[in-house]
């Protein structure tokens, strides 16, 4: 059973219960968009945001910090079905932990299952290259920012849209990293964009989540379109 979730327009701090035998309750943020109702049979995009390193923990408004959370702490509506997962201290992202967050939404909520969405920065930039990889049937497209993938992974993603961003003067997750990331992609025949700030350092979230150009790419990806 999962607790109660506040299903109210804007965003709110939700528990999802473990399974049984696996671990820790996970803590997410829940935005509702504007219009949204539980059960008026319109089904919803779902955008799932994957933070980084510093704002693991148990304090869940540090989730707030940088992304879509943020936005949408300023009042920014996005036209999403937004969720917001916060993994533990000194943990990275746990794949089977976020698959087990999106069923749950999908069941409980009126997801459309044609167009589900995964980015993250930093850390969460690599859990999205490698969560995607896992089950890339499930997502319409994905979009890493200054993260890095497994490229032993990477022909898993063939299939899937990417957006990908970067800053030039990355000095924390180097930018050949996430450009071999790329390239092997690429090479498998996958579709990716690349973009690379050559202004920035780590900090390439700030400016990609800022620009609507993003939500709109991923609004044009159909799973049944691929």
């Amino acid at each position: 059973m999962h607790p109660h979730w506040t299903l109210a327009a804007g965003q709110h701090a939700q528990t999802l219960a473990p399974a049984p035998g696996a671990g820790d309750a996970t803590r997410f943020l829940l935005y509702l968009p504007q219009g949204f109702e539980p059960t008026g049979g319109r089904k919803w995009p779902l955008l799932v945001f994957l933070h980084g390193s510093g704002e693991r923990g148990d304090d869940i408004e540090q989730v707030k910090l940088h992304g879509p959370p943020k936005l949408l702490s300023e009042q920014n509506d996005l036209p999403f079905i937004v969720v917001s997962p916060q993994a533990s201290a000194g943990t990275v992202w746990n794949s089977m932990a976020v698959h087990a967050l999106i069923d749950a939404v999908m069941e409980r909520l009126p997801v459309d299952p044609e167009r589900v969405y995964l980015t993250g920065l930093s850390l969460g930039g690599h859990g999205t290259w490698n969560i995607a990889a896992s089950r890339p049937e499930r997502f319409a497209a994905i979009a890493p920012v200054c993260g890095a993938g497994d490229v032993a992974l990477a022909c898993q993603l063939k299939g899937v849209p990417v957006w990908a961003f970067h800053g030039q003067q990355d000095s924390v997750v180097k930018l050949q990293d996430d450009a071999a990331m790329v390239e092997a992609v690429r090479a498998c025949g996958g579709d990716v964009k690349f973009t690379v700030y050559p202004d920035l350092g780590h900090d390439a979230w700030t400016r990609s989540y800022a620009n609507p150009a993003l939500y709109d790419w991923l609004l044009q990806h159909r799973r049944s379109s691929r």
